[in-house]
């Protein structure tokens, strides 16, 4: 295998272990996404209890509000029931008493009603912060966890990021280019191997004059059908006993 070919095969093996950490990154990065929607999922949950507590309570006050107005309304109809002299104001008065007591109940149902549901809403809230606790102690350890997990990629990239740079360094740049070339849209199939006389880019049998171009690696040769860089893969023999 002559030496432009023997780096291209290095360069396109290290590219292909770069690009390989893309998945791992981008699934440490979800596992903490998916932690981080869970707290904001029960965040949301909690804003929503404490919005309907402050409104239930804010609705209480208003009908404690209308019990004090009704209750001064009630005693003045019982003063003024005193002061009437007619059949007709008297029946009068009574229809106003009778739905003013009819509002007070009113009232106060819906005070004992409300005290009910902010007691549930309250329980549901004091579920809601402890589930919050959880969720952002594991928040935190997958926050940990991918931060160990992307550090350690990062020193893996970085030795392959100076093992590339030297390979680069000393390679025909008109090589490099042709590389870079494919590369833009052969992705890391860009450098492929022969196998049973096909090319393992495209899965299609070469010709013999090409599979001989190939096995003797004097020139980099391409794929007739579709333009990737072949190479012959070096068997290791195994060692004598």
């Amino acid at each position: 295998m002559n030496k432009h070919l023997k780096a291209l095969v290095s360069l396109s093996k290290i590219d292909k272990e770069l690009d390989s950490f893309a998945p791992q990154i981008e699934a440490a990065r979800k596992k903490v996404a998916r932690e981080e929607k869970k707290v904001e999922g029960v965040q949301s949950q909690i804003e929503t209890f404490n919005t309907q507590i402050e409104e239930s309570k804010g609705k209480i006050k208003t009908y404690e509000e209308q019990i004090s107005a009704l209750s001064q309304q009630l005693q003045e109809i019982q003063k003024k029931g005193s002061e009437i002299s007619t059949e007709k104001e008297m029946k009068a008065l009574s229809i106003e008493e009778e739905i003013a007591r009819q509002k007070l109940a009113f009232a106060n149902e819906e005070i004992e009603r409300l005290g009910k549901t902010i007691e549930t809403k309250e329980a549901l809230l004091k579920e809601a912060e402890e589930e919050l606790a959880e969720l952002k102690a594991a928040l935190e350890k997958a926050q940990e966890e991918a931060g160990q997990e992307l550090e350690a990629i990062e020193k893996e990239k970085e030795s392959l990021y100076k093992a590339r740079e030297e390979i680069v360094h000393q390679m025909d740049q008109k090589v490099l280019s042709f590389y870079e070339k494919i590369r833009k849209w052969a992705g890391n199939s860009a450098v492929v191997p022969v196998r049973k006389q096909a090319c393992y880019g495209c899965y299609l049998k070469i010709s013999d004059k090409t599979y001989s171009d190939v096995i003797r690696s004097e020139e980099i040769v391409t794929c007739p059908h579709c333009g990737r860089i072949l190479y012959l893969e070096e068997v290791e023999e195994p060692a004598e006993a």
